[in-house]
């Protein structure tokens, strides 16, 4: 089974040869190296071996509309405009997804990782700005999470038609406890959010939906419960969500992670035996079909490779058990 057809079962559901695996980290969050950081790209997926590619958003974290230096009070939202499919803010990460497709070729699928409106909006000004703003007129704020969802639609089509990538990594912010209640965030994040994540399935069928729970903060999980993905990733220990239970409670779907992101986590600090064993328990637990192994969420740039390997290891060891136990039942 090539890798690609790997995720591709099990984003289906269906049996694999091997439970895939993959992990993504930060190469330089805050810069653009063109051809270095397509190199990187390349590089981790080779020495780790991993099964899919997910292309990191470094260097466009801030969305750099020109209008956003003209607002002053929070109507002035009203008078944002997209910037087009002509910015170099989205033809530059066009070229990145090309350059990283190009050179895997069809050997396995690619995905972006793409923000959602609120999220870039607050990369754009801050935290204290956009909530203030959205407090006093949330009508003004909502016009622009749809405006900032344009231009956020530009990037998806060029890097799925002309980059040739499998799909989006759509990563969903925001919905803290401390900040909104769930309805509020369906009535006011919910329409933008959900509206890029229709469109990017007009252009894939195999999109992954990320719940990010990036500053440790629980969030109200439930209010991207039905969005249309086919695959899901969440923060299994912020949200006390096992992957198991996630499985039900995303309706069935392809799960993708399992592995504490953080430093203290048993990925980036335990023993290649301590690896070793949460793979198999999380395999046990969960079972293999519709299954990818991963991290919570972005592991740290420093982490030894070798640990990846540990994990394909503990995997391959697990599912030749199977196999044995199979053959011993006749079956």
């Amino acid at each position: 089974m090539t890798k690609k057809e790997r995720v591709l079962h099990a984003f289906h559901n269906e049996p694999v040869d091997r439970v895939p695996i993959a992990f993504w980290y930060h190469f330089s969050p805050d810069d653009d190296f063109g051809q270095e950081t397509i190199d990187e790209h390349l590089r981790l997926y080779r020495e780790a071996d991993f099964d899919l590619i997910k292309v990191m958003c470094d260097g466009y974290f801030n969305y750099p509309n020109p209008g956003i230096a003209q607002i002053k009070k929070p109507e002035d939202w009203f008078n944002l405009k997209p910037m087009g499919p002509d910015h170099p803010f989205i033809r530059k990460q066009i070229a990145r997804v090309k350059g990283v497709v190009e050179a895997v070729k069809d050997e396995c699928c690619v995905f972006y990782n793409v923000f959602c409106p609120m999220s870039l909006m607050r990369f754009g000004t801050s935290e204290e700005l956009l909530m203030s703003h959205l407090k006093a007129n949330p009508e003004a704020v909502c016009h622009a999470f749809e405006v900032i969802g344009e231009d956020i639609k530009s990037l998806i089509k060029g890097v799925i038609e002309e980059a040739g990538c499998t799909g989006i990594y759509y990563c969903v912010q925001n919905a803290e406890e401390f900040r909104f209640t769930a309805e509020e965030y369906k009535k006011i994040v919910t329409p933008a959010e959900l509206a890029v994540l229709e469109y990017a399935n007009t252009l894939s069928d195999n999109n992954i939906l990320h719940c990010c729970g990036w500053a440790g903060d629980k969030n109200r999980i439930e209010v991207w419960k039905d969005y249309p993905a086919r695959a899901v990733n969440w923060a299994v220990y912020v949200e006390n969500l096992s992957l198991k239970d996630g499985k039900n409670y995303f309706g069935g779907r392809c799960v993708l992670g399992g592995f504490d992101n953080r430093k203290t986590g048993v990925l980036y600090s335990g023993s290649k035996q301590a690896v070793k064993d949460e793979t198999k328990r999380l395999l046990k637990e969960t079972g293999t079909i519709g299954v990818i192994l991963g991290g919570d969420c972005t592991v740290p740039s420093d982490i030894d490779h070798e640990r990846f390997s540990w994990v394909r290891e503990a995997a391959d060891e697990f599912m030749g058990l199977l196999t044995d136990k199979s053959i011993r039942a006749g079956r």
